[in-house]
């Protein structure tokens, strides 16, 4: 009997985060690519811990508004992802492409997250 995979959002961002980092240490030590590997580690590596404090908010407008923190983050990270695979900052890199499906599954998420609580909010 195959064994059912539980579906963890919270997982699913801290491998992403793990990947973001991996990919950031990557990154040529040039001027633009200290800069970009600053910028997406930092935005990539947020969302999973806005995740987290959403599920601790305090009221419903406030786990929205933190799931709204991690989906802008998640948003500027794709875009940085973007960024450096048009740069060709990292050579016929098999990550990339990955890295960039799953920025967007993980946007498309959050984004149906947040329309379903403000929907049950009203």
């Amino acid at each position: 009997m195959m064994k059912e995979r539980k579906f963890d959002l919270q997982d699913r961002l801290i491998d992403f985060a793990v990947r973001i980092i991996k990919l950031s240490a990557s990154l040529p030590e040039t001027k633009e690519g200290k800069h970009i590997s600053s910028q997406i580690l930092r935005s990539g590596t947020s969302p999973a811990p806005n995740y987290g404090e959403a599920q601790s908010a305090e009221s419903r407008a406030d786990f929205i508004h933190k799931l709204k923190i991690a989906l802008k983050e998640l948003r500027e990270t794709e875009i940085w992802i973007k960024i450096i695979i048009r740069a060709e900052l990292i050579p016929n890199s098999v990550e990339l492409p990955s890295l960039l499906k799953e920025a967007d599954e993980l946007i498309s998420i959050l984004f149906k997250s947040v329309e379903t609580a403000k929907k049950n909010k009203d």
